[in-house]
């Protein structure tokens, strides 16, 4: 090749080449170049070729360099680098075989043409030895890409699918590829590859960043995987390799994380394979991957067309109908609201029109649908009718049945306040009967209210079932926050974190983006027990995540193992042996600011991951008068109604100063909703009050009177109270109260069984009465906690 230019030291260099004025003489040594340099073993081998990867980047439909034989060129390099270790090993050649693999895919990614000459010069094959693993998982990333790009095209297709190993080697690498790249790069920092590390940081990041990136090469390897895949399911012929039951219901589980949002992975195959009737059988025989199916169709996940498709497809199919449509229409009734959802318009009447069609084919015996699916697609049909006469129901009429509904409402609300959750609950349904159809702004407020009260009521199905009803309704889709915090809520007590994940995640950018004036005065909009969700719920749903369970851990560095790798107490609540209780808590808790409409959003989000977690200690929540006003006390109340452990919320004489009759109230009512859980859960729960309050009293009289189970009460006073205590409470419980101790001297521990006429209703009633002066108590005797 002739030199160019004089000042470089290397004749034929090829940044010299590219730099030649004459095109014909340019083409010239272009062609020469990629001719020759397969056959030379030259230092520096890996820079031409590193700049060959940065033009097909950034030009991926040139034609010039397809014309001049770079595949034959890339083909070649791959063939040297898989037979000669030894030159693989020199210099940088290392990185050789993966450039070259890159610039295949870049080239044959857009422009079938070019994919027609790159298998015309005979790239598959050492594509397919990469894709087996000669190398490593770097390579195979970008064969299984490069392939995926040839399998698109209908005139390459045959070309890829002759190579019949192509599809059992990506099923194989889609089952296991994250456990490949964590065990092989993730796991140990000492013996990662130092070429894997500059590939995928470019040499501008550290260990951290070689982690995050290899997190998102191991999503893509895998999504690769499966559009590959995803082209050989489009023929039926090789169906039945791919609808195989063991990889079939792990699809599902394949969403490539939130690093990789543009593939629709594991769901975007199973829509494929759920389009032919071959494949329809499979998938409807595997009740996981229905009931999987119906989650993602009920959540925020970008591809939830993709799982309505399957479902109705599923249904419309009379050789899967009767398999399905027990767990499907349940899912498909809550969405039936949805008007447009991407290119879909019409949705819900779509959905309405099939499930219509269903239940009138449906024959008798076996294969009939069960009472309750038939009762779901009756009232789906009824309302839809309802509709129907409402546009003909004259305006006063709608008025007058809009203003009922309120009133209900407001009755379920009232019910809701007094902690009679399920009359709420009834309530809220008695409303939604009434209320129009076409008055879908109310209807939000009510199946969102519903929501709340089923996850207060620990039934999560029925509150992801009114949540969703209340996202399809709002305006737009899928927006409405406190219906996504709800689903958020309902699908971790589920142990579904991905789609608990997805909800929270947008419920924190619809707060970010509220108008809200009381959240648009914080510093910070994004409320924090929504950030702690979001973190366990990154940890649930990390991408490595049964990978590390496998392999015994996570042993890297950095912040991103932090995070995912080990389970880390993100809750606020300190916990302190019996001997802390002395601490006044100005130290205990940092200061916030949460306003009150939030209070009905915060009802189960912490904890559940401690269920079945004896701990000896017990919680404090220790607050001064300025963090009580600060903070808003119902909210941490609420939290501990999914905590196993005891709780005592310690108030100084200063605070309860502060306290207004209505705070009181307020807190009393939320103190027998957390109650009721930790009752049923066979904890107790010790309640402090100022007990001159009025409002305690009949605040005490309400939790008295719901509870079934052990209650102990402790009055916190800086007066000596205990003979002041008893009359008032005789009075309002109508009985008498007894116990020894009371009578003991100073206030110290006392106790008070409740007799009288509630005494039957009633479980054991303990009210104790000691002094405290700045946090401290005075008395003598063990603080009990049961």
């Amino acid at each position: 090749m002739d030199k160019v230019s004089s000042d470089c030291q290397y004749p034929g260099c090829f940044f010299c080449v590219m730099k030649e004025g004459n095109p014909s003489k340019r083409r010239a040594s272009i062609l020469k170049f990629f001719r020759e340099l397969p056959a030379q073993d030259d230092d520096g081998q890996v820079l031409p070729i590193s700049g060959l990867w940065n033009t097909a980047m950034a030009h991926p439909n040139d034609p010039e360099f397809i014309e001049l034989g770079i595949f034959e060129c890339m083909a070649a390099l791959i063939w040297k680098g898989l037979k000669n270790r030894r030159w693989l090993s020199h210099d940088q050649n290392i990185y050789i075989p993966y450039y070259a693999a890159h610039i295949i895919g870049s080239y044959t990614m857009n422009m079938e043409e070019f994919a027609e000459s790159s298998v015309h010069a005979g790239v598959i094959p050492p594509l397919v030895e990469l894709l087996r693993g000669r190398l490593t998982w770097v390579e195979q990333r970008v064969a299984v890409r490069a392939l995926g790009h040839l399998a698109t095209y209908a005139s390459t297709f045959p070309a890829v699918a002759s190579h019949g190993e192509i599809l059992e080697l990506s099923i194989q690498l889609a089952t296991s590829s994250l456990e490949i790249v964590y065990s092989h790069f993730y796991q140990y920092v000492d013996r990662r590859l130092s070429y894997h590390c500059d590939l995928l940081t470019r040499g501008m990041g550290g260990v951290e960043m070689e982690s995050r990136k290899a997190e998102e090469w191991a999503s893509q390897l895998q999504c690769w995987s499966l559009q590959l895949i995803n082209c050989f399911a489009f023929k039926p012929e090789f169906l039945p390799t791919i609808c195989k039951p063991e990889f079939l219901i792990k699809l599902p589980g394949m969403w490539g994380g939130l690093v990789n949002e543009n593939s629709p992975a594991g769901i975007g195959l199973l829509r494929t394979i759920c389009h032919h009737k071959l494949g329809r059988g499979p998938v409807a025989g595997c009740p996981v991957i229905i009931e999987s199916l119906c989650n993602i169709a009920r959540s925020s996940d970008d591809w939830q067309y993709m799982a309505i498709d399957c479902l109705l497809w599923l249904l419309q199919d009379p050789s899967t109908c009767h398999k399905v449509i027990d767990k499907a229409v349940p899912a498909l009734v809550d969405l039936a609201e949805i008007t447009t959802l991407g290119d879909h318009k019409k949705l819900g009447d779509s959905i309405a029109n099939v499930l219509q069609e269903c239940i009138q084919s449906q024959g008798t015996g076996r294969n009939t649908p069960s009472n309750r699916t038939k009762e779901l697609i009756e009232e789906l049909l009824s309302s839809r009718q309802r509709l129907k006469w409402e546009k003909n129901m004259p305006k006063e009429d709608l008025h007058i049945k809009q203003a009922a509904a309120l009133v209900v409402k407001l009755e379920g609300n009232s019910l809701f306040s007094s902690g009679n959750i399920a009359g709420a609950a009834s309530k809220y349904s008695e409303a939604l009967a009434l209320c129009p159809v076409r008055s879908k702004k109310e209807r939000v407020v009510l199946y969102s209210n519903r929501a709340q009260c089923y996850l207060l009521l620990q039934q999560p199905l029925a509150a992801i079932s009114d949540a969703t009803r209340a996202l399809c309704l709002h305006n737009p889709l899928n927006r409405h926050a406190k219906s996504l915090w709800r689903r958020a809520q309902a699908y971790d007590m589920l142990g579904l974190a991905k789609e608990s994940l997805l909800d929270a995640i947008l419920f924190i950018n619809e707060c970010s983006q509220s108008n809200d004036p009381d959240l648009s005065l914080r510093q910070n909009k994004v409320p924090d027990y929504a950030e702690r969700l979001v973190k366990k719920q990154m940890r649930a749903a990390w991408l490595f995540r049964e990978a590390a369970i496998k392999h015994g851990g996570v042993h890297c560095e950095g912040d991103a193992c932090d995070i995912y790798g080990q389970e880390t107490d993100d809750s606020e609540w300190e916990t302190a042996s019996e001997s802390d209780i002395g601490n006044d808590g100005r130290d205990a808790m940092g200061d916030e600011d949460e306003d009150d409409d939030d209070n009905e959003w915060k009802s189960e989000d912490e904890g559940k991951d401690k269920y079945d977690k004896p701990s000896i200690k017990a919680r404090y929540l220790k607050l001064n008068a300025y963090q009580y006003l600060k903070l808003n006390a119902s909210r941490y109340l609420k939290l501990v109604s999914s905590s196993l452990e005891p709780l005592t919320l310690c108030l100084k004489p200063s605070t309860l100063r502060w306290l207004s009759s209505s705070r009181v109230s307020i807190f009393v009512k939320t103190v027998y909703l957390v109650g009721q859980t930790n009752y049923k859960s066979r904890t107790s729960i010790l309640l402090v009050f100022d007990y001159r309050s009025v409002t305690f009293y009949i605040g005490a009289t309400e939790l008295l009177g719901h509870s079934r189970y052990p209650v102990k009460i402790v009055v916190c006073t800086w007066l000596s109270g205990k003979e002041a205590v008893r009359p008032l409470l005789e009075a309002e419980i109508g009985g008498a109260c007894d116990g020894g101790g009371w009578d003991s001297g100073r206030p110290a521990m006392g106790a008070m069984m409740v007799g009288g006429p509630r005494a039957a209703m009633l479980g054991p009633v303990t009210v104790e009465a000691f002094e405290i002066f700045g946090g401290e108590r005075t008395n003598s005797g063990s603080f009990d906690i049961l």
